[in-house]
């Protein structure tokens, strides 16, 4: 069911993406776009292939049109650290990618290849942001594609133990929901042409292992229940699609965009933590 909301100048539209004409109205009068809606998750798409290329190809697509259509000025979309696939360097550096290792990972580089034929065909000014492990308050702990940080929150919260895929060892670059907040703010209102029709990792810069990162969990969520220190960490198998390591230059964000990411991984923690501890515990 199709749903419209008014909050003083904000306008909500409830609809999808994979109808066309709930885009073109989406996109009247509007001169720039912040297309964000995706089915996210590998192992969702290696289970359900068909609906993920459907939303994130064929429904990337109908915005794309709509765009167009509409003469939007900009159009900045979510990209996925994903695209780099099986490439082994380290740092991540936008120009050089390897194979997709999901069906995920094909269709977030498929996006790219639309947004590039359409900046050069109709002249639709597109930039990708390449999203690294966004993390923050208000992700969804639930679902059985729930992100890793909320979820494993809900757990130790609940003193159930988080299971780590692998050995704990595999390593993400992290990155607070306010730094992808900057990062789309400038895209959308940078004036620099050369910063255009592109795309960006859209990270810290900084990379944490799965160890790690729930050690900070516990220590920062020790804060208001101090028996969560004693709760079990177990291990289960590596998940399918997954890569080992990924860590991002943000030296091309930084030099077009002037992003200066304001959150490492332990700022971000603190705040997401006390935000899950006040409003889900």
């Amino acid at each position: 069911m199709s749903t419209v909301s008014h909050n003083e100048n904000i306008t909500l539209l409830q609809w999808h993406i994979r109808n066309l004409t709930d885009c073109q109205i989406a996109a009247d009068g509007v001169a720039f776009i912040l297309h964000e809606a995706a089915l996210g998750s590998v192992p969702r798409s290696i289970n359900d292939p068909i609906t993920t290329n459907e939303v994130n190809i064929s429904g990337f697509l109908n915005m794309l049109v709509a765009a167009r259509d509409a003469k939007v000025k900009r159009f900045v979309y979510a990209a996925s650290s994903s695209t780099y696939g099986d490439s082994q360097g380290l740092p991540k550096v936008e120009e050089i990618i390897g194979n997709p290792l999901s069906p995920y990972a094909i269709t977030k580089y498929v996006n790219e290849l639309y947004a590039g034929i359409f900046s050069k065909t109709y002249g639709l000014e597109t930039i990708g942001l390449r999203y690294f492990n966004v993390f923050g308050r208000h992700q969804d702990p639930n679902g059985a594609y729930a992100a890793v940080i909320p979820k494993f929150v809900m757990q130790l919260m609940a003193h159930e133990s988080p299971v780590i895929n692998g050995d704990g060892n595999y390593s993400r670059d992290f990155t607070y929901i306010d730094n992808v907040i900057q990062m789309n703010e400038r895209a959308m209102l940078t004036t620099n042409p050369d910063a255009v029709n592109t795309v960006y990792n859209t990270a810290v810069g900084d990379r944490t292992t799965l160890k790690e990162l729930t050690e900070y969990l516990k220590e920062y969520l020790a804060k208001y229940d101090t028996s969560i220190e004693a709760v079990v960490i177990k291990h289960g198998p590596n998940r399918a699609g997954d890569i080992p390591h990924s860590l991002a230059s943000i030296a091309k964000a930084e030099k077009l965009l002037d992003y200066q990411p304001t959150h490492k991984i332990q700022e971000g923690l603190k705040e997401a933590v006390a935000w899950y501890w006040q409003n889900l515990k």
